[in-house]
């Protein structure tokens, strides 16, 4: 059986019709845009089904899947990738790879409610449902993560558009059915509907997988098909953890050290302008794979790279900058008054973002690991730290900190990223 295994899958894998590098990039930008809109349908909804302080516990509760999300990967998404890339055998990596986040996205998830419960008790649910979910959305999220990654190696990403889109759908119809039923629905409702949209989205990413490459999932928990996967994921890991963590810890900090209703009016600026921001991140990811299996072209791929997250993501800012008002007022007059103007001057952080991400690509690639996580670590810790110190002013105020610090860091990074393509052009030739 475990023959089999191994040599099924090559065969499969190699019929699969790769797409090329930028179809892939747009692909997934448009699945990333297509789960952002729906996410945001999704706040509208819950802002007029219940009060201020639930949506912002709902945010703080979400904010913390997806750090327990960033955790529980540990690397496995791009050591799929590079695994992949250089020929193993897809099921064999994908069967570690869920094995791995299956355990881990479990035990942080059950983590973090535990130690939620002693350190902020004012703000922490005990429901059976809340845990359920929170344990449930954790597990899903790393799955959907590992999925994500798998199909990019494999030169489909834009599959994931469809599932996304499902998954959004049936959290939407959720949150609409408990917004019909009665206003003042519980943060711990509202969690179960965001939940099933990423429990959709991960069933269909499997059925996906299967059709594809005829994958199905059997995790494993083998010590000996981990540890190559946990070596080249957890420096991964960290790197990525410098490129997430602010902007996912910054909403729990608000949460429970500001106020909720300071998260809840934080929450959907931000959410927005990652949108704009996805594509950069994306594109980011695609030309990690295409420079794993290609370097001798990392300069090239380098700037394209960089070229079509500008012009992708600089269309999603403009959209941002000139609709801020009404696309917030949607939430209500609250959110608007609160948040038009720190959604324009996140969204024109873009250029900054995408010079961040090339740079975090090309340390994947070359393995420069210890430098891009340093360099994470304190652009992380100086966006999170000037956006407390403005969030007494307002969430205009925390923007226009964290715009500041975050085109500082990208003018200081964009000179070493010149460095290296340099270096790496006279090596390869």
């Amino acid at each position: 059986m475990t023959a089999e295994r191994e040599i099924v899958p090559p065969e499969a894998s190699s019929t699969v019709r790769r797409h090329s590098p930028l179809r892939s990039s747009i692909g997934l930008v448009i699945a990333k845009a297509a789960q952002t809109g729906t996410g945001f349908a999704f706040w509208i909804l819950a802002a007029h089904a219940t009060f201020d302080r639930e949506v912002g516990l709902t945010t703080a509760a979400v904010s913390a899947v997806m750090i327990c999300t960033q955790l529980a990967v540990l690397g496995t998404g791009s050591a799929v990738i590079v695994s992949v890339g250089r020929g193993e055998p897809p099921a064999r990596v994908l069967d570690a790879a869920f094995g791995i986040v299956g355990v881990a996205g479990t035990v942080l998830a059950l983590g973090y409610l535990v130690l939620e419960t002693f350190v902020a008790p004012d703000t922490a649910s005990l429901s059976v449902l809340f845990w359920l979910t929170f344990v449930v959305a954790a597990v899903a999220g790393t799955m959907c993560t590992v999925l994500d990654q798998a199909l990019v190696a494999l030169g489909r990403g834009g599959s994931a558009t469809l599932r996304y889109t499902l998954g959004g759908l049936a959290s939407l119809a959720a949150t609409a059915l408990v917004a019909w039923q009665a206003h003042g629905a519980s943060a711990d409702v509202l969690m179960a509907c965001w939940t099933l949209g990423s429990a959709v989205s991960c069933i269909i990413g499997a059925v996906q997988l299967r059709k594809l490459v005829g994958y199905r999932p059997r995790p494993t928990l083998h010590p000996a098909r981990h540890r190559p996967l946990l070596m080249l994921g957890i420096p991964n890991q960290l790197l990525t953890l410098t490129e997430r963590a602010p902007g996912l810890v910054l909403p729990l900090l608000l949460a429970h050290l500001v106020s909720p209703e300071v998260a809840a009016y934080w929450y959907p600026a931000w959410m927005m302008a990652w949108a704009a921001y996805t594509a950069p991140m994306l594109i980011g990811i695609v030309q990690f794979s295409e420079g794993v299996r290609d370097p001798d072209r990392l300069a090239t791929t380098t700037w394209t790279s960089f070229r079509w997250s500008l012009v992708i993501g600089s269309l999603a800012a403009v959209v941002l900058i000139i609709f801020a008002h009404p696309l917030l007022h949607l939430l209500g007059d609250r959110y608007a008054n609160a948040s038009t103007v720190a959604l324009r001057l996140l969204a024109a952080g873009l250029v900054a973002y995408a010079v961040l991400q090339a740079y975090n690509s090309v340390c994947r690639v070359l393995g420069r690991y210890t430098e891009a996580i340093v360099v994470g670590v304190v652009l992380g810790t100086a966006l999170c730290v000037s956006a407390l110190w403005a969030a007494e002013r307002g969430s205009s105020a925390m923007a226009l900190a964290w715009m500041v610090v975050l085109y500082v860091g990208a003018v200081v990074v964009g000179l070493r990223l010149l460095a290296i393509l340099r270096r790496a052009k006279k090596e390869a030739s």
